[in-house]
Formats: C-alpha cells, sequence, structure tokens
C-alpha cells in the first residue's frame, strides 16, 4: 500500500503523503464512536452529571479516581474532562469539539494532556520526572491535565512518591486516574482524590448503541443477534463495538444469526437442549455419547458446563415467569421449546437441578479428569426424579401408620401393603412384645419378659438413658412374691414381702453396672408400679469364661500395651468384652 501511494504521489512534501495514508486508514467503531462530549456518553449519568456541575460551579477538584470494569468509559470521560477544562469558551461543562485546544485533545497532540499507562510506566523514576514536569504551568493551554491509565499497576515507591504532590498539587494541574482494581489503590492515594465509581452498562443500553451504529454503517443484523453481542460483551459497551467490528470484518455487511454464533464462540444450542432431555428424561446411558459428543464438536467442557447452567436457568425462567422474552436473550423459537421441555415437570425440580449444576461447578473447574467428573454428575441428575420428597415418605408413614393393625401374639412377623402416588411399598414390621396397660398388669403379671418390657416402657419416661442401659443386659431373673415364698419355705427363711428382679451384665462391663447400681432406688420405683406390689432389684456383673479360663484373664488382656495404646487414642470406653472362639477349641 505504501509502494503504491508513493508511486502515484511522486515527490509531494511528505506530509501530503501521511495525510492520504490517514485517509486510507480504517478506523475502528470503538474509535470511530467514541463519546466526544459528555452528553454522548452511555449509562453512566450520575457520573457525567456530577462533573458537569463541578465544572459549572467552579468546584473541580485537584484528582480525580475513575474505577470500573473495563470498556465503560472511565479514559473517555477524562478525556472529555480536559477538553471541558481547557475549551477556549471554557471551562465548560459543553466543549465545543471545534477549537484548537478540543481538537488538540481529541488529536492526542496537546502538550499540556499527559495521558500514561500505568503498567509500563509504574516505577518511582517515571513518578519523579512526571513531578518535575507538573512543577511548571501549562504551555498552551488552561490547565493541565494528567491522565494515568490503569495505576493500581504503579509501585509501592511511585505511590509514595505522589503522595505529597497530591496533597498539595499545583493550582494547574489536574491528576485523573483510571483503574480496574480500585481496591489495588493504596487507600493514601484513595483518600486524596474523589471517588467516581464507572457501573456496568446494561444491556438495552448497549443494545440501543449498537442498533445506531448498525443504520449509520448501514449494516444488516436481526434483534437476536444484536441481543447475542451485548450478551457476550457482558456490560462492557467497548467489547461491544469490536464483536460488532469482528462480525462485519467475517459476513460483510449482512450478518446473519448462524454466522455470528460461530465468531462468538456461542455453544450450539441443539446440544443443550439435547442435555437437558437426557437429564430430564433419566437417560443415563445417553450420558456418555453425549460427552463424548461435545468433546468431538471441540468444545471444552467447562465451558460447556457454564452454558448448561445458563440453560437450566433458562428453563427456571420460563417455567416461573409469564413474559420471559423480556429477561431473556433468546427468539420465540427456542422460548417455546424451553417451555416444552419443562412441561412435565415443577419449577421445583427444575430449581433443583439448577442448585446442583452450580454446587457441581468448582469441583469440575478444579478436577484433574474433567471428563470423567462431568459424566459422573450428569448421571447423578438423571437420578434426582427417583428422590422422594420428605413431605411424601411423611404422609406415607401417616398413611401406614393408619392402617396398622396390632398383631397376634403368636405371629412374629406381618406386612403391610400401601400406595403412594402408584407405588407399592412392602413394609415387615417385627411386632413388639404388647403389653397390657400398666393398670390390668398389677398384681397379675408373672411373665419375666412382659416384667422386664414393661420396666424399660416406664423407665423410658423417666429416664431414656438408663432405660438404653438396661437394656444392654446379658440376662436376668424374675421371682414374684409367691416364688419367693416358696423358696424361703423350703429354706426355712422369713416370708420375703416383696418380689425380685436381678439383672445380669457381661463381664467387663463395670461401667454399666455401676451406672445403674446408683439408680437402683428409682429402678425399684418403678418397677413397683409395673407389678403393683414391691420389687427388690439386685445388679450382678456374670463372669465370662474364655478357653476354661475366668474372668480375670479378659482383665488381663485388657491391660494389654495395644489395648491401652488404642483406648488412649481414640479415647474408647469399654461397653461389653467378648471372647473369641479359636479354631482349635471349634476342633
Amino acid at each position: 500500500m505504501i509502494i503504491y501511494c508513493l508511486s502515484n504521489i511522486g515527490t509531494q512534501f511528505p506530509y501530503q503523503i501521511f495525510k492520504h495514508l490517514l485517509k486510507m486508514t480504517y478506523l475502528v467503531y470503538a474509535r470511530k464512536y467514541r463519546p466526544k462530549a459528555f452528553e454522548e456518553m452511555i449509562g453512566q449519568k450520575p457520573v457525567v452529571q456530577t462533573l458537569q456541575n463541578a465544572i459549572k460551579n467552579d468546584r473541580v477538584a485537584h484528582a480525580y479516581i475513575f474505577s470500573g470494569m473495563r470498556g465503560v468509559g472511565k479514559t473517555t470521560a477524562a478525556r472529555i474532562l480536559a477538553k471541558a477544562l481547557n475549551c477556549q469558551y471554557g471551562p465548560t461543562p459543553t466543549p465545543c469539539n471545534k477549537c484548537e485546544f478540543c481538537t488538540g485533545i481529541t488529536d492526542d497532540r496537546s502538550v499540556d494532556v499527559l495521558e500514561i499507562d500505568g503498567a509500563s510506566n509504574r516505577g518511582i523514576d517515571e513518578v519523579r520526572s512526571l513531578r518535575e514536569g507538573v512543577k511548571y504551568k501549562p504551555i498552551h493551554s488552561r490547565y493541565k491535565v494528567i491522565i494515568i491509565d490503569e495505576v493500581h499497576m504503579l509501585t509501592r515507591d511511585a505511590f509514595n512518591a505522589l503522595l505529597k504532590t497530591l496533597e498539595e498539587p499545583p493550582g494547574h494541574t489536574v491528576f485523573i486516574f483510571a483503574t480496574t482494581e480500585f481496591h489495588k489503590v493504596p487507600a493514601t492515594i484513595a483518600s486524596r482524590c474523589q471517588h467516581f465509581e464507572f457501573k456496568k452498562i446494561s444491556q438495552k443500553e448497549v443494545i440501543n448503541h449498537l442498533l445506531d451504529i448498525t443504520q449509520k454503517e448501514n449494516i444488516e443484523i436481526s434483534s437476536y443477534g444484536l441481543n447475542l453481542i451485548a450478551e457476550a460483551a457482558d456490560g462492557s459497551l467497548r467489547d461491544a463495538q469490536s464483536l460488532l467490528d469482528k462480525a462485519v470484518a467475517f459476513s460483510g455487511e449482512v450478518i446473519n444469526d448462524e454466522d455470528l454464533k460461530e465468531i462468538l464462540g456461542t455453544i450450539n444450542k441443539e446440544i443443550l437442549f439435547e442435555s437437558s432431555r437426557v437429564i430430564l428424561e433419566e437417560k443415563q446411558d445417553q450420558v456418555f455419547p453425549l460427552i463424548e459428543k461435545i468433546i468431538d464438536s471441540g468444545y471444552d467442557l467447562r465451558f460447556f458446563y457454564n452454558e448448561l447452567i445458563k440453560h437450566f436457568r433458562n428453563l427456571l425462567l420460563v417455567k416461573s415467569v409469564e413474559r420471559p422474552q423480556e429477561l431473556v436473550v433468546l427468539n420465540e423459537e427456542d422460548i417455546n421449546r424451553l417451555k416444552e421441555s419443562v412441561e412435565e415437570i415443577s419449577s421445583e425440580e427444575v430449581l433443583r437441578y439448577l442448585i446442583a449444576l452450580q454446587q457441581g461447578e468448582q469441583g469440575l473447574k478444579f478436577s484433574s479428569h474433567p471428563r470423567i467428573y462431568l459424566e459422573a454428575l450428569l448421571v447423578k441428575l438423571c437420578q434426582f426424579k427417583k428422590i422422594i420428597p420428605v413431605k411424601d415418605i411423611i404422609q406415607e408413614l401417616e398413611d401406614i401408620k393408619k392402617e396398622i393393625k396390632v398383631p397376634s401374639k403368636n405371629k412374629e412377623n406381618f406386612e403391610v401393603s400401601t400406595s403412594n402416588q402408584n407405588r407399592s411399598v412392602e413394609k415387615t414390621v417385627s411386632s413388639p412384645e404388647v403389653l397390657p396397660p400398666p393398670e390390668t398388669r398389677k398384681a397379675g403379671a408373672r411373665n419375666k419378659n412382659e416384667v422386664f418390657a414393661g420396666l424399660l416402657e416406664a423407665l423410658q419416661k423417666e429416664k431414656g438413658h438408663l432405660a438404653a442401659i438396661l437394656d444392654q443386659r446379658s440376662s436376668f431373673k424374675f421371682k414374684d412374691a409367691a416364688e419367693e415364698l416358696k423358696t424361703s419355705r423350703r429354706k426355712g427363711d422369713k416370708a420375703p414381702d416383696s418380689a425380685t428382679l436381678e439383672v445380669f451384665f457381661s463381664g467387663g462391663n463395670k461401667f454399666y453396672v455401676d451406672t445403674v447400681k446408683k439408680e437402683k432406688k428409682l429402678l425399684e420405683k418403678v418397677a413397683s408400679e409395673v407389678i403393683g406390689h414391691k420389687v427388690s432389684i439386685k445388679i450382678s456383673e456374670e463372669i465370662v469364661e474364655v478357653g476354661g479360663k475366668k474372668e480375670r484373664e479378659v482383665e488381663t488382656a485388657l491391660k494389654d500395651p495395644s489395648v491401652q495404646h488404642f483406648m488412649d487414642t481414640f479415647k474408647a470406653q469399654i461397653l461389653s468384652v467378648e471372647p473369641i472362639t479359636r479354631t482349635k477349641d471349634k476342633e
């Protein structure tokens, strides 16, 4: 191109050559449609209004910090502020953009407006040089304006060098710092500046701006395409302009939706609908071919997963909202397909899937085997419909409770069949020992099992933990007053006035024995109420034999250092000691 220009222009003055080259240079949309006045800025009304009022009322600060995400107008606002302060008709909130001062700033040739990249000029030497320069008055303009972009990249020493200048700046100098990471700016710097936070630009405002550009540039693009670009830009107007530029370079002045999806790297919606169908229809056998298809299509699994989360969010949206088209970036056909997908399930079920997907996001992000992790997770989601809600389980138990009848004493087990939501549930319930009420048991109970069961039942209401310990007995003996009388007559002893209940615990359960003995009076009181007359309680410890030897051998084993070390390490407590039958003993 340069050789062509030289051959046609010949020996003209070099300035004319460069002028000709500039005319042929293409200007990207981000620069071509960059705002030149406060009124042209999009989505930053609070910031714009404050700056305009400050200029109008002669309350311009000596230093500003503009923070916010990329592409929302921080540097643009700084340039417009510089023009507003130095305009020939200013200071004015509406710079003319025609005088030599305004055009000089617009074309980056004003010697009094210095724009510095903080990332590449971050050292103390650069800041020292800057400090020396601000001591002198502006050469041509009214104010010297120092714009430092990405100021958070400056070193600590560079920030320290700025402190004194910011605290007592020259009256003819204004500092404007722009940053995407305000939290990295030292508090000592931030406290000496007025801070303005630039917000993300809404999707609607981005779409309107893109529509304005397409009309001026005679570009044909659907409203769905504009929505896709705005969504991909994620609140950055500059990103949206660059994506539109890229789309025009790829497709020309007529941009169709499929080309746009390919440019933006959007995942094929058919894969997303297929994924949701596999999950909602519980087709776990289709999960593995689906993941294989996604990998063969060249999609990153983590990117696919993020898109799947958004897809389920859209499913929840169409299930919950009457007019989802106002909240989701989809055409009418896709919205109808979403509605059909969730027609037979509730919004609660869709919400359960969405929450599970979100909870699994971090796991996939850091997994060393993302494919296996994703396959397992999708198979797990296919099982969600088998989960029975707690309210259904409670209702089922209530139904069983109503239908259960007390079985006969001779029957050990019985079956109850219930139906809940067309499901047949078979229950096998062990028949409890049925006792007559306490008032009918008094003075009549002779069966030892009934006596002990009644004691546990009554004791449960008094002291539940004591009933639990008593239930760990190895055996027990019960003799009512009549049996005790016969025994005493045979032995010639004095006639007893009470029944006797002797409870045995296996050897090694000293803790149980001691605990029960402490509560002996309570046990006798409760047992007497159950039997109907006085009961005497005895607590004994059985002697356990191991291979013909007495309990002392078991106690010797417990003194073994390895056993003691295990109990000390795990803070163990002996509940019972069981002998081990050796092979030779069996023989």
